[in-house]
Parts: C-alpha cells; sequence; structure tokens
C-alpha cells in the first residue's frame, strides 16, 4: 500500500469517521435520541464502517484486508438502511436523510475503490 502507513491515511477511513461524527450528532436530540433501539443500531453500524477499515489495514494480509473493507462497506450500507427508517417514523427530513445517506455512499464508493486497489479478482 504505496502512500499508506497508518490506517488514518486511508480516505475511505476518513469518510467513515466523518459519517460516524454526523450520525452522533443527529441521533443525540429530538426523538432519535429517545428511539434507544434504532439510535445504537445506527451508531453501531456507522462505528462498525470505520473500526472494520482500521481492524483490516492491522491484519496486514490483502485477503484478509478486502474481507474486512467487505465488512466496513456493509456496516454503510446497513447505516442507509437505518436512515430510511429514521427518515419514514420523522426522526429525519429529507434534506438531513439526503445528505447523510450520501455521506454513507461517499464512504462505500471510497472503500470499494481502495479495495480494487489491493486486488481487483478478490
Amino acid at each position: 500500500m504505496p502512500g499508506i502507513n497508518r490506517f488514518e491515511d486511508i480516505r475511505g477511513w476518513q469518510k467513515a469517521r466523518e459519517l460516524v461524527r454526523e450520525i452522533y450528532t443527529i441521533t443525540d436530540v429530538g426523538p432519535f435520541k429517545r428511539d434507544w433501539g434504532l439510535r445504537d443500531q445506527i451508531r453501531r453500524a456507522s462505528v462498525s464502517a470505520m473500526s472494520n477499515i482500521a481492524e483490516g489495514f492491522a491484519r496486514k494480509n490483502d485477503r484478509e484486508f478486502v474481507r474486512f473493507l467487505n465488512f466496513a462497506s456493509a456496516s454503510a450500507v446497513e447505516v442507509q438502511s437505518q436512515l430510511y427508517v429514521a427518515l419514514d417514523i420523522g426522526y429525519l427530513d429529507q434534506a438531513q436523510f439526503e445528505r447523510l445517506y450520501s455521506l454513507a455512499r461517499e464512504t462505500i464508493a471510497l472503500i470499494a475503490g481502495f479495495r480494487s486497489t489491493l486486488h481487483p479478482q478478490f
């Protein structure tokens, strides 16, 4: 991984970190704050995306790293699905939903792009 010496250098991890920050902010107000189940699940999914990138990096093996990048991507997709729940029950307005959904989509795209540089056949 030329140019990447720490997991913090990975753009997908940076974007996932931003997603976590935004999810924690939005779930700490209004009715979202009181919905322990959904709030905790969407928080865990966002943290999982960020954490799996870091954990995969620590494996020092491309095949393992790709596996963890797949987990990270799946967690970001889980966030997207939960955002629909939050929108449908009125915890988010359309603009909030679109901003967070787009942030998750950017995270997924960065993870996918990075994954393809490791081994396209995985």
